[in-house]
């Protein structure tokens, strides 16, 4: 099990950048595949990206080309970098490990608001 607490949220405008961090705790960290989910207002959580223990990534199609995930494992570290955002990027987010053997998601954090202004 690992401890994640996300942080970097906040308000900005319209086509602004915000940059998510995830930390995380125990000495596992790099064993893990690590997500990114939200949950905007009144709707599901969703995936957005995730990024495997070779550094592999994927994205939602609604944010390629925007976003970036990226990982320092000797930080034990996640990070989303988002750009260009949009109000629709408004949206409690989450960050998520899982263990190689795992087929769900089973570490959370406790999730950052980030609230996008037109």
């Amino acid at each position: 099990q690992v401890q994640l607490v996300e942080s970097g949220g906040g308000l900005v405008q319209a086509g602004g950048s915000l940059r998510l961090s995830c930390a995380a705790s125990g000495r596992t960290f790099s064993t893990y595949t690590l997500g990114w989910f939200r949950r905007a207002p009144g709707k599901e959580r969703e995936w957005i990206a995730q990024i495997g223990i070779t550094g592999a990534d994927g994205y939602r199609d609604s944010v390629k080309g925007r976003f970036t995930i990226s990982r320092d494992n000797a930080k034990n570290t996640m990070y989303l970098q988002m750009n260009s955002l949009k109000p629709e990027d408004t949206a409690v987010y989450f960050c998520a490990a899982r263990t190689q053997t795992s087929v769900s998601w089973n570490n959370w954090g406790q999730g950052t608001q980030v609230t996008v202004s037109s």
